[in-house]
């Protein structure tokens, strides 16, 4: 369209919104782990946070504030004035900052959750980006279920909004309702419609509840949206948000019709998507666009004949431009400490401290010691499975013994630290690791329900880290405990009183969006 910006600008919202699904709750060391490889990405905009979520939240959206400076660094708020100061008090050290405000605008969340009249939503509105305003020059305001609000709603409260000093205009299909053409015909329409619709940038943000987020993303792309407000591998509440990757790579890969230019470093998109996934717990399906393990396999003798004579036949993208390459390690048990430090912040990483880089190279030494080969996947285990500097280790595994025999109950034996004090238990079970469990769970009496257990092998070989994951639920909080080792029962008894700790020691953080 005549007029438009060519530059689309790419708002991740994994550390925020992505963190809302249950059981992906990170800590402040993660959320700067994965803050700082979306700036090696070089994302445009970060929302790092909620800042009047909890008091973890607003330190992790101080750290991440004070240590990325070439992105901008955006906290969430609701239109009141106690989210907005917070927000504000949060981003004190960024070197660019964003508020990001939004209030409900959908008939339905006026009349039933916000029980407030139209009128009063648009004087609320307005108020919160006047504030917003005067505490950051960068604010963005949100109409929380645009996709099901009436259109000359939107343009009423969008004008005020821009008014009142907004630079950024969200349009968020906050329940996943919309359909591509449909989506892409509103912001056609908000931006002709809406006087001062020049002032600011248009932005989405959909949710994949009938999977047509990144669809209806790219529709508002098409028709003039200059922001897409998505999360690592899709991450999100319910079925998730729409996929940075897929929206990035269809941007890039058919700039015939999208005619905007996207300054994503894509080759991080691959060790963004495992980062995430190792950290929150939520494996990424083979299939999964982009960053699946099948997504550049060929089995078909058809497709592998092709792509042996001209790569283009059955690839519109080439698998090293989204960061897939050959990941052997070469480094190995006599490899010294600056060729493995200077490997980690390949991948990534960069030592916080000298105590930091000499605790993970040994166990990098002790891992390698066990296993012939050494992958990158190994090493972001390593850093992820760490406990960080914060963290209390109430339960520390030490011991763990299992005798198995066909046509007999399998018995496990473990010695746990607890609090400086050492406890043994002996428990049955249906196989070794449910009688290891069984065994912790004597020794911590954790009541919790076990809602998820998972297996991912990190690499290749038969002596492949396994890599697990367990899911908790006590009281309405849920939260995951991940292990890795050679062996999947000792990974397994990590991964469970990981996710002990978690629940004994953590607080409810309460959901960002009730009592609007």
């Amino acid at each position: 369209m005549a007029g438009l910006p060519n530059d689309l600008v790419i708002f991740d919202t994994t550390l925020r919104d992505g963190e809302q699904s249950p059981g992906a709750s990170m800590t402040k060391d993660e959320k700067l782990r994965i803050a700082l490889m979306l700036e090696k990405m070089k994302v445009d905009v970060i929302e790092a946070g909620f800042a009047a979520a909890s008091d973890g939240d607003f330190d992790a959206i101080s750290q991440i504030a004070e240590k990325v400076k070439d992105s901008t660094i955006c906290s969430l708020s609701r239109a009141l004035e106690n989210d907005i100061k917070k927000a504000g008090q949060s981003l004190a050290k960024a070197n660019r900052a964003r508020i990001h405000t939004f209030i409900a605008t959908s008939p339905i969340h006026m009349e039933y959750k916000l029980r407030m009249t139209p009128d009063q939503v648009v004087e609320q509105a307005v108020n919160a980006v006047k504030l917003a305003r005067n505490l950051c020059n960068d604010v963005e305001f949100s109409c929380e279920d645009a996709g099901r609000s009436e259109i000359d709603f939107l343009c009423r409260i969008i004008e005020q909004a821009i008014k009142a000093g907004a630079g950024t205009i969200n349009i968020p299909d906050t329940v996943g309702y919309a359909i591509p053409s449909q989506f892409g015909s509103l912001i056609e329409t908000l931006l002709n419609r809406i006087p001062n619709a020049d002032k600011a940038i248009f932005s989405v943000h959909c949710h994949n509840d009938l999977g047509l987020a990144v669809a209806n993303s790219l529709s508002a792309v098409a028709a003039g949206a200059r922001q897409v407000e998505c999360t690592i591998n899709g991450l999100g509440e319910r079925a998730g948000n729409a996929a940075l990757e897929e929206i990035v790579m269809g941007i890039k890969t058919r700039p015939d019709f999208f005619n905007v230019n996207c300054n994503i470093n894509t080759e991080i998109i691959v060790p963004a998507s495992r980062l995430v996934s190792s950290i929150t717990g939520f494996p990424v399906q083979p299939n999964k666009a982009i960053v699946g393990a099948n997504a550049f396999a060929h089995e078909s003798g058809i497709h592998q004949d092709g792509i042996l004579k001209h790569r283009e036949t059955y690839e519109i993208m080439r698998a090293e431009d989204v960061g897939w390459h050959a990941n052997k390690m070469v480094l190995g048990k006599h490899s010294g400490r600056n060729a493995f430090k200077s490997r980690m912040e390949e991948l990534g990483h960069n030592f916080s401290s000298n105590d930091e880089l000499n605790d993970t190279f040994k166990a990098f030494k002790t891992l390698a010691d066990r296993k012939h080969e050494i992958f990158d996947e190994d090493l972001q285990a390593l850093i992820t499975h760490a406990p960080d500097e914060e963290e209390v280790e109430q339960f520390q595994l030490t011991d763990l013994m299992c005798s198995t025999k066909m046509g007999e109950d399998p018995t496990s034996t473990v010695e746990i630290l607890m609090n400086g004090e050492t406890k043994l238990a002996k428990a049955t079970g249906d196989g070794a690791v449910d009688a290891s469990i069984r065994a912790i769970e004597k020794l911590v009496k954790s009541g919790a329900t076990l809602q998820l257990y998972s297996v991912n092998a990190i690499t290749t070989g038969t002596d492949a880290q396994g890599e697990v994951t367990v899911r908790l639920e006590k009281q309405g909080r849920i939260v995951n405990g991940i292990g890795s080792d050679t062996d999947i029962i000792v990974a397994s008894a990590k991964a469970y009183l990981k996710a002990v700790s978690l629940l004994i020691n953590s607080q409810q953080k309460p959901h960002p969006q009730i009592n609007v």
